[in-house]
Protein backbone atom coordinates (compact mmCIF):
# COMPACT_ATOMS: atom_id res chain seq x y z
CA UNK A 1 0.00 0.00 0.00
CA UNK A 2 0.71 3.85 -1.29
CA UNK A 3 0.21 5.33 1.54
CA UNK A 4 1.71 3.56 4.48
CA UNK A 5 4.64 4.60 5.79
CA UNK A 6 7.83 1.92 5.76
CA UNK A 7 9.73 1.03 8.94
CA UNK A 8 13.38 2.61 8.65
CA UNK A 9 16.23 -0.21 8.02
CA UNK A 10 18.59 2.62 9.89
CA UNK A 11 19.10 1.39 13.39
CA UNK A 12 21.70 2.79 16.12
CA UNK A 13 24.00 -0.22 16.33
CA UNK A 14 23.45 -1.57 20.11
CA UNK A 15 25.45 -0.20 23.34
CA UNK A 16 27.45 -2.91 24.75
CA UNK A 17 26.51 -4.63 28.09
CA UNK A 18 28.16 -3.89 31.16
CA UNK A 19 30.35 -6.23 33.08
CA UNK A 20 29.07 -8.45 35.99
CA UNK A 21 31.43 -6.85 38.59
CA UNK A 22 31.39 -3.60 37.22
CA UNK A 23 30.09 -2.16 40.53
CA UNK A 24 32.55 -3.68 42.89
CA UNK A 25 35.48 -2.51 40.88
CA UNK A 26 36.89 -1.35 45.06
CA UNK A 27 36.64 -5.06 45.95
CA UNK A 28 38.30 -6.17 42.71
CA UNK A 29 41.29 -3.87 43.51
CA UNK A 30 41.97 -4.91 46.50
CA UNK A 31 41.54 -8.67 45.63
CA UNK A 32 44.55 -7.77 42.42
CA UNK A 33 46.44 -5.85 44.79
CA UNK A 34 46.39 -7.74 47.77
CA UNK A 35 49.81 -7.60 48.81
CA UNK A 36 51.01 -4.05 50.62
CA UNK A 37 53.57 -2.06 48.92
CA UNK A 38 55.47 -1.54 51.94
CA UNK A 39 55.16 -5.35 52.63
CA UNK A 40 56.64 -6.00 49.46
CA UNK A 41 59.25 -3.95 49.39
CA UNK A 42 60.08 -5.28 52.86
CA UNK A 43 59.98 -8.66 51.43
CA UNK A 44 62.09 -7.93 48.32
CA UNK A 45 64.84 -6.70 51.04
CA UNK A 46 65.15 -9.46 53.30
CA UNK A 47 65.30 -11.79 49.82
CA UNK A 48 68.44 -9.24 48.94
CA UNK A 49 69.97 -10.03 52.37
CA UNK A 50 69.57 -13.53 52.01
CA UNK A 51 67.45 -13.80 55.66
CA UNK A 52 64.04 -14.15 53.54
CA UNK A 53 63.96 -18.09 54.64
CA UNK A 54 64.80 -18.12 58.12
CA UNK A 55 62.00 -18.83 59.93
CA UNK A 56 60.62 -16.20 62.78
CA UNK A 57 61.58 -18.34 65.97
CA UNK A 58 65.23 -18.82 65.10
CA UNK A 59 65.50 -15.06 64.48
CA UNK A 60 64.46 -14.05 68.15
CA UNK A 61 66.87 -16.96 69.36
CA UNK A 62 69.52 -15.01 67.64
CA UNK A 63 68.48 -11.33 69.12
CA UNK A 64 68.05 -13.53 72.78
CA UNK A 65 71.52 -15.17 72.08
CA UNK A 66 73.22 -11.70 70.96
CA UNK A 67 71.51 -9.86 74.23
CA UNK A 68 72.95 -12.81 76.62
CA UNK A 69 76.36 -11.95 74.81
CA UNK A 70 76.54 -8.31 75.72
CA UNK A 71 75.16 -9.03 78.85
CA UNK A 72 77.74 -11.51 79.55
CA UNK A 73 80.24 -8.97 78.60
CA UNK A 74 78.74 -6.16 80.66
CA UNK A 75 78.99 -8.49 84.10
CA UNK A 76 82.19 -9.78 83.13
CA UNK A 77 83.98 -6.23 82.74
CA UNK A 78 81.96 -5.17 86.30
CA UNK A 79 83.56 -8.34 88.17
CA UNK A 80 86.42 -7.29 86.37
CA UNK A 81 87.00 -3.66 87.59
CA UNK A 82 85.48 -4.58 91.24
CA UNK A 83 88.72 -7.20 91.80
CA UNK A 84 90.84 -4.14 90.61
CA UNK A 85 89.18 -1.97 92.84
CA UNK A 86 88.97 -4.11 95.94
CA UNK A 87 92.71 -4.06 96.79
CA UNK A 88 92.59 -0.02 97.04
CA UNK A 89 89.40 0.04 99.10
CA UNK A 90 90.76 -2.50 101.20
CA UNK A 91 93.84 -0.45 101.81
CA UNK A 92 91.67 2.32 102.26
CA UNK A 93 89.98 0.59 105.21
CA UNK A 94 92.93 -0.77 106.76
CA UNK A 95 94.29 3.18 107.03
CA UNK A 96 91.06 4.27 108.30
CA UNK A 97 91.62 1.56 111.27
CA UNK A 98 94.77 2.28 111.79
CA UNK A 99 94.21 5.56 112.15
CA UNK A 100 91.32 4.84 115.15
CA UNK A 101 93.53 2.37 117.04
CA UNK A 102 96.66 5.73 117.00
CA UNK A 103 93.97 7.80 117.97
CA UNK A 104 92.59 5.67 120.55
CA UNK A 105 95.85 4.80 122.07
CA UNK A 106 96.89 8.61 122.01
CA UNK A 107 93.75 9.48 123.99
CA UNK A 108 94.72 6.69 126.26
CA UNK A 109 97.88 7.96 127.04
CA UNK A 110 96.23 11.79 127.53
CA UNK A 111 93.83 10.19 130.37
CA UNK A 112 96.89 8.96 131.68
CA UNK A 113 98.70 12.02 131.90
CA UNK A 114 95.70 13.80 133.31
CA UNK A 115 95.17 11.21 136.40
CA UNK A 116 98.59 11.84 136.50
CA UNK A 117 98.68 15.72 136.95
CA UNK A 118 95.68 15.19 139.20
CA UNK A 119 97.11 13.84 141.89
CA UNK A 120 100.17 15.99 141.52
CA UNK A 121 98.16 18.81 142.23
CA UNK A 122 95.85 17.14 144.84
CA UNK A 123 98.99 16.18 146.78
CA UNK A 124 100.34 19.61 146.31
CA UNK A 125 97.57 21.59 147.31
CA UNK A 126 96.96 18.79 150.13
CA UNK A 127 100.50 20.05 151.58
CA UNK A 128 99.89 24.10 150.87
CA UNK A 129 96.89 23.92 152.93
CA UNK A 130 98.48 22.08 155.64
CA UNK A 131 101.04 24.45 155.82
CA UNK A 132 99.17 27.52 155.36
CA UNK A 133 95.84 26.63 157.70
CA UNK A 134 96.48 23.32 159.48
CA UNK A 135 93.43 21.54 160.91
CA UNK A 136 91.22 23.78 159.67
CA UNK A 137 92.52 24.48 156.15
CA UNK A 138 91.99 20.41 156.15
CA UNK A 139 88.55 20.58 156.99
CA UNK A 140 87.83 23.23 154.34
CA UNK A 141 89.33 21.39 152.07
CA UNK A 142 87.56 17.84 153.07
CA UNK A 143 84.08 19.88 153.16
CA UNK A 144 84.97 21.50 149.64
CA UNK A 145 86.00 17.79 148.33
CA UNK A 146 89.33 19.51 147.17
CA UNK A 147 90.99 16.14 148.68
CA UNK A 148 89.91 12.73 148.48
CA UNK A 149 87.98 11.68 152.06
CA UNK A 150 88.22 7.84 153.85
CA UNK A 151 86.22 6.90 156.74
CA UNK A 152 83.39 4.93 158.24
CA UNK A 153 80.48 5.45 156.36
CA UNK A 154 77.52 4.09 154.49
CA UNK A 155 76.20 2.39 150.88
CA UNK A 156 73.59 2.71 149.26
CA UNK A 157 72.73 1.19 146.06
CA UNK A 158 69.80 2.42 144.09
CA UNK A 159 68.33 0.49 140.87
CA UNK A 160 65.46 0.67 138.61
CA UNK A 161 62.61 -1.44 138.92
CA UNK A 162 62.70 -5.18 137.09
CA UNK A 163 61.67 -4.84 133.38
CA UNK A 164 61.26 -1.04 133.55
CA UNK A 165 61.48 0.65 130.17
CA UNK A 166 61.11 4.44 129.29
CA UNK A 167 58.23 6.27 128.12
CA UNK A 168 54.96 7.52 129.65
CA UNK A 169 52.89 5.85 132.31
CA UNK A 170 50.83 7.88 134.28
CA UNK A 171 50.68 7.62 138.30
CA UNK A 172 51.04 10.15 140.41
CA UNK A 173 54.70 10.86 140.13
CA UNK A 174 54.32 12.14 136.42
CA UNK A 175 51.70 15.07 137.92
CA UNK A 176 55.64 16.43 139.22
CA UNK A 177 57.19 16.05 135.78
CA UNK A 178 58.44 12.34 135.98
CA UNK A 179 56.27 9.18 134.19
CA UNK A 180 55.12 6.14 136.80
CA UNK A 181 57.94 3.92 134.41
CA UNK A 182 59.87 2.50 137.90
CA UNK A 183 63.48 4.34 136.52
CA UNK A 184 64.77 6.28 138.80
CA UNK A 185 65.01 9.94 137.95
CA UNK A 186 67.17 12.75 138.52
CA UNK A 187 64.65 14.34 141.22
CA UNK A 188 64.93 10.88 143.55
CA UNK A 189 68.68 11.77 143.14
CA UNK A 190 68.63 14.72 144.40
CA UNK A 191 66.09 14.03 147.56
CA UNK A 192 68.26 10.92 148.45
CA UNK A 193 71.79 13.10 148.16
CA UNK A 194 69.76 16.05 149.85
CA UNK A 195 68.91 13.52 152.36
CA UNK A 196 72.17 11.81 153.29
CA UNK A 197 73.53 15.38 154.01
CA UNK A 198 70.98 16.45 156.41
CA UNK A 199 71.53 13.09 158.38
CA UNK A 200 75.19 13.90 159.04
CA UNK A 201 77.04 12.46 156.35
CA UNK A 202 80.50 14.75 155.74
CA UNK A 203 81.33 14.00 151.95
CA UNK A 204 78.94 12.01 149.12
CA UNK A 205 79.82 10.26 146.05
CA UNK A 206 77.87 9.11 143.14
CA UNK A 207 79.04 6.01 140.84
CA UNK A 208 82.10 7.11 141.98
CA UNK A 209 81.53 11.33 141.11
CA UNK A 210 82.53 13.19 144.37
CA UNK A 211 79.66 15.82 144.98
CA UNK A 212 80.67 19.54 146.22
CA UNK A 213 78.70 22.39 147.16
CA UNK A 214 78.67 23.32 143.51
CA UNK A 215 77.78 19.83 141.89
CA UNK A 216 74.54 19.67 139.83
CA UNK A 217 72.10 16.49 138.96
CA UNK A 218 69.82 16.68 136.57
CA UNK A 219 68.34 14.36 133.68
CA UNK A 220 69.11 14.10 130.24
CA UNK A 221 66.13 12.60 128.71
CA UNK A 222 65.87 9.33 130.60
CA UNK A 223 69.71 9.19 131.92
CA UNK A 224 70.59 11.56 134.90
CA UNK A 225 73.83 13.78 134.51
CA UNK A 226 76.49 14.70 137.31
CA UNK A 227 77.83 17.08 136.69
CA UNK A 228 77.17 16.83 132.76
CA UNK A 229 78.80 12.95 133.27
CA UNK A 230 76.12 10.51 132.53
CA UNK A 231 75.32 7.45 135.27
CA UNK A 232 74.65 4.07 134.31
CA UNK A 233 72.10 2.48 136.87
CA UNK A 234 72.46 0.87 139.59
CA UNK A 235 73.53 4.03 141.39
CA UNK A 236 76.13 3.65 143.93
CA UNK A 237 76.03 6.49 146.53
CA UNK A 238 78.78 6.17 149.27
CA UNK A 239 78.63 8.86 152.08
CA UNK A 240 81.38 9.44 154.90
CA UNK A 241 79.83 9.81 158.26
CA UNK A 242 79.31 7.74 161.60
CA UNK A 243 77.64 4.76 159.59
CA UNK A 244 74.79 3.29 162.00
CA UNK A 245 73.69 7.10 163.30
CA UNK A 246 74.14 8.32 159.36
CA UNK A 247 71.76 5.18 158.10
CA UNK A 248 69.39 5.26 160.98
CA UNK A 249 68.92 9.01 160.59
CA UNK A 250 68.54 8.66 156.52
CA UNK A 251 65.87 6.00 156.99
CA UNK A 252 63.89 7.99 159.63
CA UNK A 253 64.44 11.47 157.45
CA UNK A 254 61.72 12.61 154.94
CA UNK A 255 63.83 12.20 151.68
CA UNK A 256 64.51 8.06 153.48
CA UNK A 257 60.68 8.16 153.66
CA UNK A 258 60.60 9.34 150.15
CA UNK A 259 62.83 6.10 148.84
CA UNK A 260 60.82 4.00 150.77
CA UNK A 261 57.50 5.05 148.91
CA UNK A 262 59.63 4.56 145.97
CA UNK A 263 60.26 1.00 146.89
CA UNK A 264 56.75 -0.03 148.10
CA UNK A 265 54.59 2.61 144.93
CA UNK A 266 57.02 1.74 141.69
CA UNK A 267 59.05 -1.34 142.69
CA UNK A 268 62.47 0.65 142.88
CA UNK A 269 64.97 -1.25 144.45
CA UNK A 270 67.44 -0.07 146.99
CA UNK A 271 69.85 -1.35 149.68
CA UNK A 272 71.54 0.61 152.93
CA UNK A 273 74.22 -0.95 154.60
CA UNK A 274 77.09 0.62 157.03
CA UNK A 275 80.47 0.49 156.12
CA UNK A 276 83.59 0.56 158.04
CA UNK A 277 85.90 1.62 155.47
CA UNK A 278 84.74 4.17 153.11
CA UNK A 279 87.14 5.81 150.16
CA UNK A 280 85.81 8.83 147.81
CA UNK A 281 87.71 10.58 145.60
CA UNK A 282 88.13 14.49 145.41
CA UNK A 283 86.36 15.88 143.04
CA UNK A 284 87.77 16.44 139.49
CA UNK A 285 85.58 20.02 138.71
CA UNK A 286 86.46 21.53 140.93
CA UNK A 287 88.78 24.96 140.67
CA UNK A 288 90.27 26.85 143.54
CA UNK A 289 90.05 30.91 142.14
CA UNK A 290 91.09 32.84 144.90
CA UNK A 291 93.14 31.70 148.19
CA UNK A 292 95.01 34.31 150.50
CA UNK A 293 96.87 33.46 153.80
CA UNK A 294 96.17 34.95 156.77
CA UNK A 295 98.85 36.68 159.03
CA UNK A 296 99.28 35.44 161.89
CA UNK A 297 97.30 37.68 164.97
CA UNK A 298 99.90 39.19 167.82
CA UNK A 299 100.25 37.48 171.00
CA UNK A 300 98.53 34.42 169.38
CA UNK A 301 101.02 32.00 170.75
Amino acid sequence: MCGMSQPSNNRSPATPSARPDASMSLLTHVMDHSLDEGYAEASARREADGTAGLPRTLKAKLALAAGLVLAAMVVTLGAAQARVAAPVLAKERQELIDRVERADRHADTLERDIERLRTEVADRQSEALKQQGGRQAQLVALLSGATEVHGPGVKLVVDDAKGSASGGGGGPRESAGFSDTGRVRDRDMQRIVNGLWQSGAEAVSINGQRLTALSAIRAAGDAILVDNRPLVPPYEVLAVGDGKRLGTAFQDSVDGQYLHVLQESYGIRYSLSPVDEVKLPAASSLTVRTATAEEPKKGAS
